[in-house]
């Protein structure tokens, strides 16, 4: 399984990868999860896929995605601040530069190769992709709208998140909103055996990819 980071000047290039992700979005989250969203032949998106996000993407042996996550960063438009406000204990992130907001979320876990953990390793593997990434950039917090299971996800991953107000109920769904620290011991913490860095290393060295 290989992770993958897409910017905004490549989406072009790895255009086939995010169709994948959309339609992926759509099925978690429209199919699966009946959450209140607009889905269409092209799969799920939203206002925030025009802000040119990075997404981190899990890709399968046969080039198949089965996990995505949207990144934006904090200081700028959030889905947290603009759509859930009340999921903020003051309504406001007053975000630093070195927040990211991670959104969209999901993992195919009817993927067979993988089970058998605690957790599935496309998760844990796009749960250290996205600390990994946030790290390489300069960020050390992250934060996100989720529900209560994905809350119970974190926490069973070792990666608990620290609320930022009280849970709501929004559509079918308990959300959530919280912040997860972006440092190296949370990284290791999740991260998956035979992980592969998305990191160039060059003279940093702040990952080893593992073979």
């Amino acid at each position: 399984m290989q992770i993958l980071s897409i910017s905004a000047d490549h989406y072009a290039s790895n255009h086939h990868y995010l169709n994948q992700m959309h339609q992926l979005r759509a099925a978690v989250f429209g199919d699966r999860l009946e959450w209140e969203i607009t889905v269409t032949e092209q799969g799920e998106r939203d206002q925030y896929d025009d802000l040119r996000p990075t997404y981190i993407l899990a890709i399968f042996t046969d080039q198949k995605v089965v996990g995505c996550a949207r990144l934006l960063p904090a200081s700028g438009p959030t889905m947290l601040e603009r759509t859930f406000p009340q999921l903020l204990e003051r309504g406001s992130l007053d975000a630093h530069v070195a927040v990211v907001e991670s959104s969209r979320f999901c993992v195919d876990t009817s993927l067979p190769a993988g089970r058998g953990g605690t957790l599935h390793q496309a998760t844990l593997t796009m749960l250290a992709g996205i600390i990994e990434w946030s790290m390489s950039n300069g960020y050390t917090e992250i934060v996100t709208a989720t529900d209560l299971r994905f809350e119970r996800i974190l926490r069973r991953a070792g990666w608990p998140m620290r609320r930022l107000g009280d849970p709501v109920a929004i559509g079918n769904t308990i959300a959530v909103a919280g912040s997860l620290p972006a440092d190296r011991a949370s990284f290791d913490q999740v991260c998956p055996p035979g992980y592969h860095s998305i990191i160039e290393h060059g003279d940093a060295g702040l990952f080893r990819s593992a073979a």
